[in-house]
């Protein structure tokens, strides 16, 4: 399962996105990744969440980026939640929304084959989204 949040800047995502981190850490069997750009959401997530700066990574791109969530599976089958703060400060500073599309899409793939949930913030206004898209709200 692949949850999209989708807002302008300001919306609240991301706080969204870090009471989601919390709570998935208190109620899943398994371990919880979030993956962010920075350090800036160190403090505000428990500390028994993984969080990840992908910043320090070559992560370019969503193709980089796929890879990257597929070798952090691989290093630990026992992960059921990933959260990916900021896809596009990730993965695609021109915003193009098929490509976001496409890796949504992919993450949905994987995540049916490996039982790992997703969810995603992307700084967006929702009426921009595509029908694609508008499947993981």
């Amino acid at each position: 399962m692949v949850k999209l949040i989708i807002g302008g800047t300001g919306s609240g995502k991301t706080k969204e996105l870090i009471d989601q981190v919390n709570t998935a850490v208190k109620e899943e069997k398994g371990s919880v990744v979030c993956i962010s750009r920075g350090n800036k959401l160190t403090f505000d997530i428990s500390h028994d969440a993984r969080l990840i700066d992908a910043t320090e990574y070559p992560v370019k791109d969503y193709e980089s980026l796929l890879g990257f969530v597929c070798g952090i599976h691989a290093g630990n089958y026992d992960i059921t939640r990933i959260f990916i703060d900021g896809l596009y400060k990730i993965a695609d500073s021109s915003k193009d929304a098929a490509k976001a599309e496409s890796f949504l899409n992919a993450l949905d793939d994987f995540s049916a084959k490996h039982s790992v949930n997703f969810t995603v913030s992307l700084s967006e206004d929702p009426a921009a989204a595509t029908e694609g898209m508008k499947r993981f709200l």
